[in-house]
């Protein structure tokens, strides 16, 4: 009888382990982003499983295809991974993250993110680009924290921008806007509902997941050779760290 107690504790362990709120069966790998997972689970699974870097696979590259992966990116899958990260959501818990970055970067980014979530630091929504069309102004408007996103910069057809490499993550986008002074004075900002935070940040408290030099997101990026968007003199980009 004991034994048959032990046994059905162990199923429900295990069923705890795989899925909270229809979050996917298995330890990590099988959790879905965006997924928020019991402490329970991520205890049974082990932090070193909850950060993992990896080869783009093919069911991750088809969904990239045509949207953050265009049909004219020159670039090579191979020179991309693919990271499962957890991260504390907007209540604190324990959240699925995944994104996609240089292969260059991949293990900094790892010990950043796990740096972070031990620290206990929020990030709202971490998944990938595509599921908002590849589309900057809507993934940014929902917060979500993401990296590659194949693009050319500004008026060029051969320079191809950070966040095109894979070499740029921006977090927390929507309280920490791109922030753009025009020449007749007024002001350009992304998100456009990041407005409310893009002004007078030095001296405000009450910018939820607000980026400044003393944040942990800026210290760990910036020790690990990012460069922060928020310390720009044209434009502001508080969002952004580029390697």
């Amino acid at each position: 009888m004991q034994l048959l107690k032990f046994c059905l504790m162990a199923v429900a362990l295990l069923a705890a382990v795989g899925a909270k709120a229809g979050c996917g069966d298995g330890f990590p790998g099988g959790w879905r982003p965006g997924c928020e997972v019991s402490a329970e689970s991520v205890a049974a699974a082990g932090l070193d499983r909850c950060f993992v870097s990896e080869p783009v696979s093919d069911a991750v590259f088809a969904r990239m295809q045509g949207r953050s992966w265009p049909a004219n990116c020159p670039l090579k899958r191979s020179g991309l991974r693919y990271l499962r990260l957890l991260h504390r959501n907007a209540k604190g818990r324990p959240q699925m993250g995944e994104m996609v970055v240089n292969a260059t970067i991949a293990t900094k980014v790892v010990a950043i993110f796990r740096r972070l979530y031990e620290l206990g630091y929020r990030i709202e929504r971490m998944v990938l680009i595509d599921e908002y069309g590849a589309d900057d102004e809507t993934a940014m408007r929902a917060n979500n924290t993401s990296c590659f996103n194949f693009r050319f910069q500004t008026g060029s057809t051969t320079r191809i921008s950070k966040h095109g490499m894979g070499l740029a993550i921006d977090i927390n986008p929507l309280y920490n806007p791109y922030v753009r002074r025009r020449r007749d004075g007024t002001f350009h900002v992304e998100p456009s509902e990041g407005r409310p935070y893009a002004f007078d940040r030095a001296r405000r408290s009450d910018i939820p997941y607000k980026i400044d030099r003393n944040d942990e997101a800026y210290r760990l990026f910036t020790a690990a050779g990012f460069r922060w968007g928020g310390a720009w003199r044209s434009v502001k980009d508080y969002q952004h760290f580029e390697f």
